[in-house]
């Protein structure tokens, strides 16, 4: 069955260029030039992934983005954005975006990230070969039902933290580059590009996890390397 996507933005060029590379692809297509028509959309035809552009009439992508996650839904969703500024990519990842892309930009890489996100949301919910749960100290990971365990108590985590924390927890004490994360988390091969979607994931995770997000014991930055889960706590 086709995949469906989602393309809102308030730029017809943009949605027609999309829209006929994304059929191109073998993808069905719903479009939408504002948030309100976008989330309309997405509540009644529910696809299998968004490409929400940041600046929209009548509701903007954060407001679309936090509605459908704090609704529960659990659609990829790709922001699109002409702002160059961190904080408005930052806080697109928060509220819940998977990814964005800065316009303009290369309809090959966004057909590849369009990709990636459609193929890790057809996995399991939990990673190849995690039946068999994981036990570091504190930490449990139940593979069977895809839950983090700390002290005993199941911690609320999203899948994505979920296969962050089960990644780091297979490979204890290795330090992986955030291009690494990218690749083998985020499931994009040869990623090259920006790779602040990691590091907002980790915060997220160890406003979760650590006692002290401020002063991890788990999930450790090791300076101009990467990230790796510390197998002895203090």
């Amino acid at each position: 069955m086709d995949k469906t996507v989602l393309v809102v933005d308030d730029e017809a060029n943009i949605v027609d260029i999309l829209t006929f590379n994304l059929e191109r692809e073998g993808y069905a297509v719903l479009s939408a030039y504002d948030g309100q028509e976008g989330l309309a959309l997405a509540r009644a035809r529910k696809p299998d992934l968004i490409l929400l552009d940041l600046m929209l009439p009548k509701l903007n992508g954060f407001e679309v983005c936090k509605t459908l996650r704090d609704e529960g839904d659990t659609v990829p969703i790709l922001m699109l954005t002409a702002r160059e500024e961190e904080s408005d990519k930052v806080r697109g990842l928060e509220l819940g975006a998977d990814d964005y892309i800065t316009k303009p930009f290369s309809v090959r890489e966004l057909m590849a990230r369009v990709g990636s996100n459609l193929r890790r949301s057809d996995m399991p919910a939990r990673p190849a070969g995690a039946g068999q749960g994981l036990t570091l100290g504190r930490i449990r990971l139940d593979g069977e039902t895809a839950t983090c365990y700390k002290d005993g108590a199941a911690l609320d985590l999203s899948q994505r933290e979920y296969e962050l924390i089960y990644f780091l927890c297979s490979n204890p004490d290795k330090v992986f580059s955030r291009e690494e994360l990218m690749e083998h988390v985020w499931n994009y091969a040869g990623y090259v590009g920006d790779v602040r979607g990691v590091d907002v994931a980790v915060r997220r995770l160890r406003e979760k996890l650590e006692d002290d997000p401020a002063n991890p014991k788990f999930v450790m930055t090791r300076r101009g390397l990467g990230y790796y889960f510390q197998s002895q706590h203090n």
